[in-house]
């Protein structure tokens, strides 16, 4: 059984960044998945309507899903948009241990990340503040700490975790 770390968040909270520092120190070889690659892949439809939209990740969902069942431990960043998705997720991947982390920031400290960014809707992590009500999470983060620790702190709680679980 394979096992995941699924990063769950707004908008500029840091998936990405933490995501690629736990790569560097995790124990175990993990797979990184995120939609937005498939997005910046151009996967995604060019003219998204909403019904498209729900395709691409019930599509994205299940991949989720197949990549696990095929044996790789998977690192995962998302946002969890919807009660629906959440629920959704978890029937689909109830046969493989998956170990929740919500990353948080501050509002004003997502607000200052999409304006540095410049390729983000002011507005957009606000929007997506909802996402934490939709997870029951095994630990949370606050990303305005240093990257490193953050990996590490998750390593740690992710290992004992596990342990509890075996």
């Amino acid at each position: 059984m394979s096992d995941i770390i699924f990063l769950n968040g707004t908008s500029s909270a840091g998936k990405s960044t933490i995501a690629h520092a736990l790569r560097v120190v995790l124990p175990e070889t993990f797979c990184y998945y995120a939609s937005d690659q498939l997005a910046e892949a151009g996967f995604r439809p060019l003219a998204r309507n909403s019904e498209e939209r729900e395709r691409f990740f019930d599509g994205f969902h299940r991949s989720i899903a197949a990549f696990a069942d095929a044996g790789n431990q998977l690192l995962v960043e998302h946002i969890v948009e919807a009660q629906a998705w959440a629920d959704t997720l978890q029937q689909l991947l109830a046969g493989h241990t998956v170990f929740w982390v919500g990353v948080h920031a501050p509002l004003e400290e997502l607000e200052r990340r999409e304006l540095a960014r410049g390729n983000r809707y002011v507005g957009e992590a606000q929007f997506h503040l909802r996402t934490h009500g939709f997870c029951r999470y095994d630990m949370i983060v606050d990303s305005t700490k240093p990257t490193a620790q953050i990996a590490a702190d998750i390593v740690a709680q992710w290992s004992q975790w596990r342990a509890q679980k075996a």
